[in-house]
């Protein structure tokens, strides 16, 4: 399908037990393509018995998925990848016509998904564990690592594919079976990845992993609370996790959930770099990423100067159809971010804030959903945009006078996924690395900045997850170590040979 064409009369499946499955209830919900409006066609609207179906297929394959050797589940991963591969440009035109991205950052997205199926395949081979001292000398112990059993994954819209490679790819590699649960508004090129596989054969055992598409507070909460699920991966909001947190009681949880920045430049800072490097935190994927640089603080001696150019910057990206190559920021993926983003603007605006470009929706384009790159200056710590995650293509900016009030102001708020500071001074790039609250600073790059084997999670006491993803720790997380100790006699006597 080219990317935007309407393709109404198209049904798509789940996948439960390796077969495509419609909703018990017969029922679907139609996909749109944020971008044109058209539709993309029907999609399964699945039920509880759906999900508790998907959840029995990986309880009965879930053995023989762990009796396999890490190696034998790495050469599964690496078939993913190659399947992933050989429909790169298939998968990308499906992204972007369910989400909404440009296509140069579908594509992208894409061959990260591969490369996290590759990562986890290599990881895998690589997760050793320990053989621990004994006070006994009789004895030898040592761990190994487990599956936790069948792994729920609920996963968000803004980066359908790579994002639930981050739990699917890991969790199969420790020998997980899976019960993946899309976001609603992107299950279509979460089908199109199960079909990529199903296509070409991979050899993953039937049930290994399953899709069920369907409303989040049906079959996202009956993985959830269903006893036949052991752990649970989820990305999303913070609400929704805390919610997921509770209802999953003593199961292990792995959260990735909500950011808000913060972006620090100081007054030493190079501000060509500050400006390129914040302006893509802010409006790559028009925003719709938790670690985008959605508060922007500078220090006073420079905030003119930066907020000019941060505008000047701003305009230059190109607002439009995500199928054309010149565009740099396509629609936001659904009303809910929309109407959120209009809500900051609005009450920005009602309190002193000045909006330097941008400032609301496009209306010379197909839908609604187009948001212009935004760029407010005057903007007070009581705002709405400071204390929120906005989601959205915006850059708000902060004045501070000390490094003090930086840290401060980077701190109060109740989220801390990820941030940035940049400097040319060592010793305040060690300062602000050691005192601001984010489970990941950067300096002197924006805060969306990851490599996909690093760890990546919120900080303790924040409201921005529990758990580290990201190479190894995505092994470590999605699998349980097992302690086993062995008597070997009396180890200090030799041998009788006679």
């Amino acid at each position: 399908m080219a990317t935007g064409e309407k393709s109404s009369t198209e049904a798509f499946s789940m996948f439960v037990g390796g077969e495509p499955t419609n909703s018990v209830g017969g029922e679907t919900f139609d996909a749109t393509n944020p971008a044109t409006g058209e539709s993309l066609g029907e999609v399964p609207k699945g039920t509880r018995e759906n999900a508790q179906r998907a959840i029995d297929a990986a309880r009965e394959v879930q053995p023989e998925l762990e009796a396999m050797t890490d190696f034998e589940r790495a050469e599964l991963c690496h078939e993913m990848a190659d399947a992933i591969e050989a429909n790169h440009d298939h998968l990308a035109e499906w992204l972007t016509a369910d989400q909404g991205k440009p296509l140069q950052e579908a594509r992208t997205e894409v061959e990260l998904c591969a490369k996290e199926f590759r990562n986890a395949a290599e990881d895998v081979k690589r997760a050793e564990t320990e053989v621990i001292p004994s006070e006994d000398p009789n004895k030898r112990i040592y761990t190994i690592r487990k599956p936790h059993g069948v792994l729920g994954v609920i996963t968000p819209w803004n980066y359908p594919l790579n994002i639930p490679a981050e739990y699917l790819a890991p969790g199969l590699a420790v020998g997980n079976a899976v019960v993946w649960v899309p976001a609603p508004s992107t299950s279509v090129v979460a089908v199109k990845l199960l079909e990529a596989f199903a296509d070409a054969d991979v050899s993953l055992p039937d049930g290994a992993l399953n899709l069920v598409t369907g409303e989040g507070p049906v079959v996202g909460d009956e993985v959830v609370i269903n006893d036949g699920t052991d752990a649970i991966g989820f990305t999303g909001s913070p609400e929704t996790g805390e919610e997921i947190a509770s209802k999953a009681g003593t199961k292990p949880t792995l959260l990735e959930l909500g950011g808000n920045g913060p972006v620090i430049v100081l007054d030493d800072a190079d501000i060509d770099a500050a400006v390129e490097a914040t302006s893509f935190g802010c409006f790559s994927n028009a925003g719709q990423i938790c670690s985008a640089s959605e508060r922007v603080l500078v220090h006073e001696d420079v905030r003119e100067e930066f907020t000019e150019r941060m505008a000047e910057r701003a305009r230059e990206f190109r607002l439009g159809d995500p199928t054309e190559s010149e565009t740099d920021i396509g629609p936001l993926n659904n009303e809910g971010v929309a109407e959120k983003m209009d809500r900051h603007i609005d009450e920005a605006r009602e309190n002193g804030a000045a909006v330097l470009t941008g400032g609301g929706r496009a209306d010379d384009l197909p839908t609604d959903l187009y948001y212009e790159p935004t760029v407010l200056s005057g903007v007070t710590t009581e705002m709405a945009v400071n204390w929120e995650e906005s989601f959205g293509p915006i850059a708000p900016i902060i004045g501070f006078d000390t490094y003090d009030e930086a840290v401060e102001i980077a701190n109060e708020i109740e989220l801390g996924l990820t941030s940035s500071v940049f400097t040319s001074n060592l010793e305040l790039a060690e300062y602000f690395a050691d005192n601001v609250e984010t489970g990941i600073v950067n300096i002197n790059d924006n805060s969306a900045y990851w490599e996909i084997h690093t760890p990546f999670g919120g900080y303790t006491g924040k409201r921005s997850g529990r758990g580290r993803i990201g190479g190894k720790h995505s092994i470590e997380e999605l699998s349980q170590l097992k302690t086993i100790t062995v008597d070997h006699g009396n180890a200090r006597s030799p041998l009788d040979t006679e």
